[in-house]
This record gives structure tokens, C-alpha cells and sequence, in this order.
């Protein structure tokens, strides 16, 4: 059930069907101290340097705080204003509502905070009004993108873009920014297939869109941390892991209508959609989803066995283990091999995870070198690089020396 609100500065309802140029949506939880200071911020911004003409939404998903009264008040008050309220929470919940139901030409959102410099707004909506473009989104990993933020959250950032470049062959840069728009139409189309209603709706959101031929334009931009942010590191990567198997399980499976999506947007739907089941293609991205599925289960392994057995004992150990499972699986999954040959196979694979093993352990030695006592993160954070890159490896010796005459996928 949605409740909506909108009122201008007289009090007077606007049209809530008349057609503006961009409607601009800021989804919200628990907001109630920096809604206000935001909104005014965002609305003044647009009344004197924005040539557009917009409307301003406040989503509220099922905030528990007083949120939704302080959104209400600022859509009676201030013209252009309007607030959503939605009894279930998920941002990408709320958003799928907003975005469905707008009569704007080009449906954005941005996060509440306004880390990102509002000066990009234009060049953000500009190749969607003129029709260039189907989406777009603010890059913080573009080069001329100026980023003021820690350590840990820049390394976060771009191993889950570079995750989603091995897995799912994505083509854009950064997934995560909170800043994007859409041309509404295009979205009318697409949404109804986004399933993820939390954080990974943007990347759902954008390899459905790029794997359905629609023009993802991106803009470099000015984006400073907030260090209040309530977003649970863990609890979404979870989220994220999950959702990347997911829907890669579907790309491959043919789970999605991206033909008919295309051709609802225009695009030629003889174009490959980059799902075609092709040799190479299939085993990337089943080796990359084992792989995730793997990574995880080793840093859990690690994590668990490191207070007894030692940072060297304990990757040694879950190394072994996860080795041989991910063995197993790509032998069966992604490179369709049956029948006999099982243990020659396990051999050459360890002998690949000895190799895993010299760069996981050297990574962990050269740390030690560097630091008496690194932080854990700091130690998880190295070993995390160091598996991206003896994964890369893997799937080389295992295509083309362990399963190198049988690489026909029969599943």
C-alpha cells in the first residue's frame, strides 16, 4: 500500500499527471535529521541553476523514525515537492514504484546525503532528454572524477565493479553510485524485470539494461563520502553475491526476455544480447559465479581457522578445502565433463592450487614483511586481491591443460 502527498507553497495540489521534464526521486529510511536540510538544498539548487523544469519525490520506505512527517511537511510547503510513502522497506522497492508510476520524461534519483556535486545533474539527464541515451549514471571511478573517500570503501568499490566485469561481463564502471536517470518510457519497460528491491536493484538494473541493447551513458563526478553512511558493509556484499548469481543464472538459463525488451525499446532484436551460449562465453560465466561462490566459502574458512591454526595455516587449509570443491564443480558445471578421469583431474588441480597457493602465501608473507601486525581487514583485503588474480589464472589451466580437449558445454 503507497500513501502519496503533494501540495505547493499555497497549499494548492499540483497536477500530479502533468508531464515535467525530470522527476527527481530521494529514496529514504530513518532519515529524519538530514531529509530536510537536503531537500531544501536540492530544491533551491534546482529553482536558480537548473534550466529544467522537475518535481522532487520523497520516497519514504517504511522509515521507522519521523521521516515520513518531516516529508510531508516539506511537500506542503515547498512548490515542485510531492512524498511517497511505502509500508515495505528496500530502496530499490521504492524506487521500481516511483519510476513506474512517473509522467516525467526522465525518471533520476540521488542518495540523500548529496555526496555527489549537484553541478552533474545536467550532463546526468541532457543524452537522455536529447534522446542519445537510454540511462545514465555517475561514474566515481571515471578518471576525471574528483572522489574524496577512505581507503577501505575505494577498495570495496572497485573489486565489486571488477567482480561484476569477470561474472557478468558488464561493460559499465561503477554500479553503485547514487546518482542515475533513466528515460522514463525505457524504464516503463524494463522495470517490471528488476526482482531485487534492495541494493543490488542499480546493478540488476543496469546489466538487464546494457544486456538489452539500451545506450548507458556515464558521467564523471564530484562525489565526497559521508561518514555518517548506515549501509552494512557485510550484509549487503551478501546481498550482492547473491544477486549476481541470480541473475547470471538467468542470463544463462534464458530466464529473461531481453528480445522483447528490445524491441519494446526499439533496438534490434537480432542483435546478440551477449547470452548466447557460445563455448568460451558460458564457462567465463560459470566459472565466475563458482568462483564467488568459492571466494566466499574460503574467506568464511579463513576467518573461522585463524585463531588456531595461524594466517598460513588457515589459508593453507581452506584453501585445500575450497580447491577441491571448485574442482569438482567446474569440472561438472562449467566445462561438462562425466564419466571417468575424475582423479586425474584433481590432481592437475591441485597442482593449479599449489600455484594458488604460492601467490596467496607470498601475499601474506610480503604483508608481514611490511607490517608487524596488520589490521584483519588489511589481511583480508590482500588475500581477496590475491584470489582475484590466482582465480584469472585458474580458469587458463583449467580451460586449456586440465579440461583442454573437452571444453564443449553439454549441460
Amino acid at each position: 500500500m503507497t500513501a502519496l502527498a503533494a501540495r505547493t507553497d499555497t497549499g494548492t495540489p499540483p497536477d500530479l499527471d502533468a508531464i515535467v521534464d525530470v522527476e527527481i526521486v530521494v529514496p529514504v529510511y530513518n532519515e529524519e535529521v538530514d531529509l530536510e536540510p537536503s531537500v531544501r538544498r536540492l530544491h533551491d539548487f534546482l529553482r536558480t541553476q537548473f534550466p529544467l523544469e522537475t518535481v522532487i519525490t520523497v520516497a519514504d520506505n517504511a522509515s521507522t523514525d519521523g521521516t515520513w512527517a518531516v516529508a510531508r511537511r516539506l511537500s506542503d510547503t515547498l512548490s515542485g515537492v510531492r512524498a511517497v510513502h511505502l509500508d515495505a522497506k528496500g530502496r530499490g522497492r521504492a524506487l521500481n514504484s516511483v519510476w513506474s508510476a512517473s509522467t516525467a520524461r526522465v525518471v533520476a534519483y540521488m542518495d540523500v546525503d548529496l555526496s555527489t556535486d549537484l553541478a552533474a545533474l545536467l550532463p546526468l539527464v541532457a543524452p537522455l532528454l536529447s534522446g542519445h541515451s537510454d540511462v545514465a549514471i555517475g561514474s566515481r571511478l571515471a578518471r576525471s572524477s574528483r572522489v574524496v573517500r577512505g581507503p577501505k570503501r575505494e577498495f570495496i568499490s572497485r573489486g565489486y565493479n571488477l567482480l561484476l566485469r569477470t561474472t557478468l561481463r558488464a561493460g559499465f564502471s561503477d554500479a553503485q553510485c547514487g546518482f542515475k536517470a533513466m528515460r522514463a518510457d525505457a524504464a516503463r519497460v524494463l522495470l517490471p524485470h528488476v526482482k531485487d528491491t534492495a541494493w543490488f536493484w542499480d546493478t540488476e538494473l543496469l546489466v538487464l539494461a546494457e544486456r538489452s541493447g539500451m545506450r548507458i551513458a556515464e558521467v564523471p563526478v564530484d562525489w565526497t563520502d559521508d561518514p555518517d553512511s548506515r549501509v552494512d558493509i557485510r550484509s549487503t556484499a551478501w546481498q550482492d553475491l547473491r544477486g549476481i548469481v541470480r541473475v547470471g543464472r538467468a542470463l544463462l538459463g534464458g530466464g529473461l526476455p531481453l528480445s522483447e525488451v528490445r524491441q519494446a525499446v526499439g533496438r534490434d532484436a537480432s542483435i546478440p544480447s551477449g547470452t548466447a551460449s557460445t563455448g568460451f562465453t558460458v564457462q567465463a560465466l560459470r566459472f565466475g559465479m563458482i568462483g564467488v561462490l568459492s571466494t566466499l566459502a574460503y574467506l568464511v574458512l579463513f576467518v573461522v581457522l585463524r585463531g588456531s591454526l595461524g594466517a598460513q595455516g588457515a589459508n593453507l587449509l581452506a584453501l585445500l578445502i575450497t580447491a577441491v570443491a571448485n574442482t569438482a564443480a567446474n569440472r561438472r558445471f562449467t566445462f561438462g565433463v562425466r564419466g571417468s578421469g575424475h582423479g586425474k583431474h584433481q590432481v592437475q588441480g591441485l597442482v593449479v592450487f599449489a600455484l594458488g597457493l604460492g601467490l596467496t602465501s607470498g601475499s601474506l608473507w610480503l604483508l608481514g614483511a611490511l607490517s608487524t601486525h596488520p589490521a584483519r581487514t588489511v589481511e583480508v583485503a590482500v588475500l581477496v586481491v590475491a584470489n582475484l588474480v590466482a582465480t584469472a589464472l585458474r580458469f587458463v589451466l583449467l580451460r586449456h591443460w586440465v579440461f583442454g580437449r573437452r571444453t564443449e558445454v553439454t549441460a
